[in-house]
């Protein structure tokens, strides 16, 4: 089988993630490409595609070329600094998958914490004292959480995540 890692990557969250889990894909017949560099190949059987959550979702181009793609089968992978909640997470996977293209399969995704912009971290702190702080206390400690992510730990499970893809597929 041929596999293809193509990502998004705007902070280097899921460009970590991708190198990780391109170098545990066995074999030589593979490649990754970032997905803003364009010659994206369509010739691979397996596609892990990697993206960074923005406002509830992946980059509008990046669902596009997934919608594009026939008769392949579809692994994603993502980054998202809003929190480790697998409920949310799933929510996330429904949204990007609903793009992929019927005749191709999403057999999986993976998902983890990433850290994000202190921008962010900024924007909260202008809006504290303005109401409803509890909230902005929370968004906050999550913010200060998301600064080591992805850890070793995230990259460990992204691993075996690969390894388990691997081994259904086989």
């Amino acid at each position: 089988m041929k596999y293809q890692v193509i990502y998004t990557s705007s902070t280097g969250n899921t460009e970590k993630m991708a190198k990780a889990m391109f170098a545990a894909i066995p074999g030589l017949d593979k490649d990754i490409v970032r997905f803003e560099e364009g010659m994206l190949p369509e010739d691979a059987d397996i596609y892990f595609i990697g993206f960074g959550i923005h406002k509830g979702t992946c980059s509008m181009q990046l669902l596009d070329f997934m919608s594009e793609l026939h008769h392949k089968k579809i692994i994603l992978f993502g980054t998202c600094g809003l929190g480790s909640d697998e409920e949310y997470y799933k929510c996330l996977e429904d949204d990007v998958k609903a793009w992929i293209a019927d005749d191709s399969e999403c057999i999986g995704c993976f998902m983890c914490q990433g850290k994000m912009p202190i921008s962010v971290r900024n924007k909260y702190m202008d809006m504290m004292g303005q109401g409803n702080d509890e909230k902005i206390e929370k968004m906050i400690r999550n913010f200060d959480k998301a600064m080591t992510h992805p850890d070793e730990s995230d990259l460990r499970n992204a691993v075996a995540f690969v390894e388990g893809m691997i081994r259904k597929l086989e």
